[in-house]
């Protein structure tokens, strides 16, 4: 079955099968059942994307799953489609009859094979057991040229036994052979270790194609499914997001993209196109209902995110300092550069252009301490926030006077009080105010530390972005004889951005009062 070198390595154009079983063993999760119709849009884009063999359902399950499989056997277009059977014949002509409506059926049948199951759970003796593994097999392949014949929980079977169940179902017609982890015990050598000896004491073993299943329970199905392949085993079963019962299965996903990656210890191909994977991981999370972790290898919303400053200055200098793949090999648009407590000024300066803004060293220098303040007090940071942040920096550059410290006393008892301190050409006020309100007593602190004549002709707020702890932005427009200005200033405080606001407009009236020369900075 594989072709191997002088030195016995796995020669590099050997093929891995990829064996999608989302719609089987991964609905088996609680709470994943989908319906005919959501099915049918995932069975559609496993064969758009190239999976080799789609395990479509259990057809003895129920009439949903029966019908499941053979519309899916009817409408795929490359993929071989699988029904699975229990080792019992109405099973297996049930499966039989659903997926005979494919182009290329498979029937997949299986067996336990484990002391603890045979005890517990059948109640059959090994002899037993490999007389219902001949009968099964022989009966599934008078139904069809493609079985496959799996031995349920074969890692916890003795491996003399398991040789022996091998020998028979190959025997009987099984054109596939998979040995599953099925409770997810095995490690890496240990399950590599196991196709080898299997595939060496086993008479016709290269008449067969040795499959790899692996549950995620101790958190090493990916690497327990390679470690098969390094065994001989060329057919490997996953899912979508590693969708399964309890831990889940191998990650498709997570397979794909680490024989594309390392080939150079990997040695192997498969036929899915990566660039299928984002959009298969967001169907399935979508239908199941279950959502992927944000660190979920490959498809995870920060899987080719940043926010680490190291990490980001290494990304705009070359990306591959921290991205071992590119985003759009996986289907996802490019790199995100995650703006938060952790990004440095390179990012930052980064982020500016692509917003579209260009400012001096000492205007960067101020919004960048503005934007640290504000990921230290917002758990995201959107680029919203950034555009209202620069703005205020933008139109309060050079201002003589502005906002130093505010705190607020307000409640339904009144009267509100606001305790302000501005810097005023250097030198700083501090002034105790009350008022009809939070925001009438911070414009009276104002109007205490910096006395004018101006009115307030415009107060709207609103916020940046959603949630709690989004910014606000407001603005404020004064008018004094004859002359208007309109300031505007954002802070995850609304009362803050409130002073913000009102100071630049007053900042504005008195620049064209004293400084009518005086420029602003603007966006590119």
């Amino acid at each position: 079955m594989t072709a191997e070198s002088n030195n016995g390595a796995v020669a590099a154009s050997d093929e891995i099968r990829i064996f999608d079983t989302t719609l089987r063993d991964g609905e088996q999760s609680p709470g994943a059942s989908m319906t005919l119709e959501e099915k049918l849009q995932v069975a559609e884009i496993l064969d758009d994307m190239g999976v080799d063999i789609i395990e479509a359902g259990f057809p003895i399950a129920s009439n949903g799953d029966f019908e499941a499989v053979c519309e899916i056997a009817k409408r795929t277009r490359r993929s071989v489609i699988a029904g699975l059977a229990r080792a019992i014949h109405a099973d297996i002509d049930r499966a039989g009859e659903a997926v005979r409506h494919a182009e290329r059926g498979r029937i997949h049948t299986f067996v336990s094979t484990s002391p603890i199951h045979l005890q517990h759970q059948m109640n059959k003796t090994q002899e037993q057991v490999l007389d219902i593994i001949t009968d099964t097999v022989t009966r599934s392949r008078n139904l069809i040229d493609d079985v496959e014949w799996s031995a349920m929980d074969a890692t916890r079977t003795p491996i003399e036994y398991l040789c022996r169940c091998v020998e028979a179902a190959i025997r009987a017609g099984a054109t596939t052979i998979n040995l599953p982890d099925t409770v997810g015990y095995a490690t890496p050598e240990e399950y590599r270790a196991m196709f080898e000896t299997i595939r060496d004491r086993v008479p016709d073993a290269d008449k067969a194609i040795f499959s790899v299943h692996c549950h995620d329970d101790l958190g090493l199905a990916v690497a327990n499914s390679l470690a098969g392949v390094a065994g001989g085993a060329r057919q490997i079963e996953c899912t979508i997001n590693g969708l399964g019962e309890r831990a889940g299965n191998a990650a498709l996903e997570e397979i794909v993209m680490a024989v594309r990656t390392r080939g150079d210890v990997l040695p192997y191909s498969c036929n899915v196109d990566p660039k299928y994977l984002t959009r298969a991981s967001k169907l399935v999370s979508a239908v199941s209902g279950f959502p992927v972790q944000y660190n979920k290898a490959i498809v995870g919303k920060n899987a080719f995110a940043h926010e680490s400053g190291i990490h980001q200055d290494g990304m705009l200098k070359n990306s591959e300092t921290y991205e071992i793949m590119r985003p759009e090999d996986v289907g996802v648009k490019s790199t995100s550069l995650v703006m938060g407590k952790h990004s440095g000024r390179h990012a930052f300066r980064d982020k500016l252009k692509e917003l579209g803004y260009e400012v001096g060293d000492n205007a960067f220098q101020d919004a960048f301490r503005r934007f640290k303040e504000l990921a230290d007090r917002k758990k995201h940071v959107y680029d919203e926030d950034i555009e209202a942040l620069i703005e205020t920096e933008i139109a309060t550059q050079g201002e003589q006077i502005k906002v130093i410290a505010l705190t607020v006393i307000a409640g339904t008892g009144g009267p509100q009080k606001a305790i302000l301190t501005m810097d005023i050409d250097g030198r700083h006020e501090t002034r105790e105010a009350t008022g009809d309100g939070p925001v009438d007593a911070t414009f009276n602190a104002i109007k205490d530390i910096v006395p004018h004549d101006a009115t307030l002709s415009l107060y709207q707020v609103h916020a940046v972005t959603e949630g709690t702890d989004a910014q606000a932005e407001v603005s404020v427009r004064l008018e004094a004889d004859g002359r208007m200005a309109t300031g505007k200033g954002a802070d995850t405080d609304t009362l803050v951005a409130s002073a913000r606001a009102y100071v630049s407009a007053l900042n504005k009236l008195l620049a064209r009062q004293n400084r009518p020369g005086h420029q602003e900075l603007r966006a590119v």
